[in-house]
């Protein structure tokens, strides 16, 4: 997290640096950004080393910054830059299409100082007036703001979950804890969360919630009490903890894991049964016996059901088939062989081939797809025709040094315009793996969007579309697009479609996947990764496809190579 949070600040301040017009500065604190994000290693580890500047494009003065950060936490240069500047850049940067430039511009024509006057500003009609932006962005902008609104309060669950693993190494050091667990939204895979629940059980609860409560990473104790506490983590994610009796520990983590709709409908059950569910166990209506509770496969069992797995639990019908037995088998978290989309040093990745394949290889990947970004895309250092082959040589060179894992050379292919791609016919053809995505023209009408992308689905090159709806989760709104046409045109064609475990993507989304599934889609997970420390994130991709209620046969990377690459188009 401690990489994220840097790259965060350099970012922060390069936002500063560019409503104050000082381009030069800029560039340096972006790539020091990018450099630090994409790192395989911890910014700390490096900064312990005194190592700092040995990092490309990290110069003495922002080694310094970096270095009073970790040190202490904050920086004077960001805090001076927030009081000479006039408005709130963080919250206008939270809108989408709106940057530093945009912010400097409405600014100037307008003294927009912060979201409230951006709104006013577009509902009066006054921002399209200002040369360069127009009707369409300021109805752009009011949608955005609304978009907002709605996900401020959300945290990717990419970077809670983690957060919420840490938590639970640290309470599983202590002695006195005798079982703990992640439980709430973050427990079912939701894709967002308010706040990390945790429930862990003990003899000794005081002790336990001291010691949560003084934990390393705790920013400030916003509760503190006898059995539950809450905090706020450095990284500004509530935490609450629930300390019980390890005999309630199964139907405490139930109800606490939810969601509350399915537990009504589970309480119900209870009722008709002449039984009591609470958080407090499964008890006996009449005599106030406790029938079940330490773990909840026996209250499930109680209860006439078979077990039902976490992400699924939504009250979308899973309670009906675990009562007639009919619950799909759910792909499971090991599942996975390979990997079939990820960036290296050839485009806008940080790891070599070797690298990213060796990081897999320790993941248990049996196959890797290096799918670099081609054609015009320059903001990705898109590979061109010569390049393409200079890198299938190098491929081959690691293939034949490495043991125990298979690199197959794909590329992700930018789908333009009018649909057609951005590499010719005659390259794509002698690559393994075509993974084609749209990059640009986000607010088209929702009939081009979908023409362009059938369009790509129709090429005979193209195995997977990547990230098919284009969002970015609390950031960017999907585009407008017809997945029913879509899922059917994948059907027809073969065309896989994606399950981008990214966290700030989870796309395609969970009721998505479960779309694709009925229309009988062949799904593959792939992270995405830019550096090898991402290729961790295919468990938030397997979390969405097991709340999408995808088995292993939906999915083509639990094949071995042979039978993955039998399900593509070539």
């Amino acid at each position: 997290m401690k990489n994220i949070e840097v790259a965060e600040l350099l970012s922060e301040i390069a936002d500063y640096l560019e409503f104050a017009n000082e381009p030069f500065k800029v560039r340096a604190y972006r790539k020091a950004a990018l450099v630090i994000e994409g790192l395989s290693e911890s910014i700390e580890q490096v900064w312990k080393d005194n190592k700092l500047e040995e990092l490309p494009g990290v110069g003495e003065g922002i080694a310094k910054k970096i270095d009073e950060f970790l040190r202490t936490g904050k920086l004077k240069h960001l805090e001076d830059l927030k009081k000479k500047t006039p408005v709130d850049m963080e919250g206008l940067g939270k809108i989408e299409g709106i940057g530093p430039k945009t912010i400097l511009k409405l600014y100037t024509e307008l003294k927009v100082k912060n979201v409230a006057d951006l709104e006013k500003a577009a509902k009066q009609g006054k921002i399209q007036k200002i040369k360069g932006l127009g009707p369409t962005v300021e109805q752009n902008i009011l949608k955005s703001i609304e978009f907002a609104r709605k996900t401020s309060e959300r945290v990717p669950l990419g970077f809670a979950l983690s957060s919420a693993e840490e938590v639970v190494r640290i309470l599983k050091t202590l002695k006195e804890v005798t079982r703990v667990s992640i439980a709430g939204s973050t427990r079912r895979m939701k894709e967002t969360i308010g706040d990390i629940d945790i429930l862990a059980t003990s003899k000794n609860p005081e002790k336990v919630t001291d010691f949560f409560t003084k934990m390393p990473n705790v920013a400030d104790v916003l509760a503190k009490g006898h059995t539950k506490s809450s905090v706020r983590l450095k990284e500004n994610i509530q935490v609450d903890l629930r300390v019980l009796d390890d005999n309630l520990f199964g139907a405490a983590l139930l109800y606490f894991t939810g969601n509350k709709e399915h537990n009504i409908l589970l309480r119900r059950i209870a009722i008709e049964k002449w039984l009591k569910l609470s958080e407090y166990g499964l008890f006996n209506n009449k005599t106030n016996k406790l029938v079940a509770g330490r773990t909840e496969e026996e209250v499930y069992r109680k209860l006439g059901l078979d077990y039902i797995e976490p992400e699924m639990r939504e009250d979308e019908g899973e309670i009906e088939l675990a009562q007639h037995h009919m619950l799909p088998k759910l792909i499971g978290y090991n599942d996975i062989k390979g990997d079939l989309q990820m960036h290296t040093k050839w485009s806008d990745g940080s790891n070599t081939t070797e690298e990213m394949a060796l990081a897999a290889k320790k993941l248990g990947h049996e196959y890797i797809c290096i799918t670099d970004h081609v054609g015009r895309l320059a903001i990705a250092n898109a590979l061109d025709e010569k390049r393409l082959l200079d890198q299938k040589k190098e491929i081959d060179e690691v293939n034949k040094k490495l043991s125990g894992i298979r690199i197959l050379q794909g590329v992700e292919v930018n789908i333009t315009d009018n649909g057609s791609l951005d590499m010719p016919d005659k390259v794509l053809k002698e690559l393994d793996i075509v993974v084609a995505s749209i990059h640009s023209g986000f607010k088209n009408p929702k009939e081009k969007i979908t023409k362009r992308m059938l369009k790509a689905m129709e090429n005979e090159n193209v195995d997977i579309i990547a990230h098919p709806t284009g969002r970015l989760i609390t950031k960017r709104e999907s585009y407008e697009i017809d997945l029913d046409a879509i899922f059917d045109a994948a059907k027809k064609t073969n065309t896989i479609m994606e399950i981008n475990s990214y966290p700030e993507r989870m796309d395609l989304r969970d009721t998505h996947v479960r779309a694709a599934v009925k229309a009988g889609v062949k799904l593959v997970i792939s992270t995405d990764a830019h550096n090898a420390d991402q290729l961790y994130f295919i468990r938030l991709g397997i979390g969405t496809a097991r709340r999408g209620w995808a088995k292993k046969s939906d999915i083509i990377n639990t094949r071995n190579l042979k039978d993955m690459l039998k399900c593509l188009k070539k």
